[in-house]
């Protein structure tokens, strides 16, 4: 039997539609207040679009990620939690070369805060890894919009 090297379509769907872009707000100190910018992704687009982009308040220099596991592989094979090893999030200022990564070696953590981003538009993306290594295509790519 031939051993499966992606991670499903499905799960990559799945994977999406559960990544978030949350603004914080911007840096007060305890004031307990969070910005309401936050968008849910849709499926992947199948040209690798952007699709889903939330623009940040000023002084707010944080992209919180958030996803939902797998559960199938690429011939739908049924994909247990035991089985998956962690994430890596791939994210930078060119959406075409994403240069920057960041592995989470656990699969129960499922958000992530990316931190100090520069003014501009930066651009992520997520990918599942299971036990053996194997890795999930890219999801589709969310973006937030750092401003000044």
């Amino acid at each position: 039997m031939n051993r499966v090297i992606k991670m499903s379509q499905i799960s990559i769907a799945a994977l999406v539609m559960g990544v978030v872009l949350t603004g914080c707000g911007g840096g007060g100190s305890g004031s307990g207040s969070s910005s309401s910018d936050s968008v849910k992704t849709g499926s992947p687009s199948p040209d690798g679009a952007v699709v889903s982009s939330v623009v940040g308040d000023e002084g707010d220099r944080t992209a919180d990620l958030s996803w939902n596991a797998p559960m199938t592989r690429v011939n739908n094979e049924s994909l247990k939690m035991g089985e998956l090893a962690g994430y890596v999030i791939t994210y930078g200022k060119d959406r075409d070369d994403m240069s920057e990564t960041i592995r989470i070696d656990s699969a129960a953590t499922m958000e992530y805060t990316v931190s100090n981003l520069d003014t501009g538009t930066w651009y992520f993306t997520i990918q599942a890894e299971d036990v053996d290594g194997l890795i999930s295509d890219h999801s589709g790519i969310v973006s937030k919009e750092i401003r000044g």
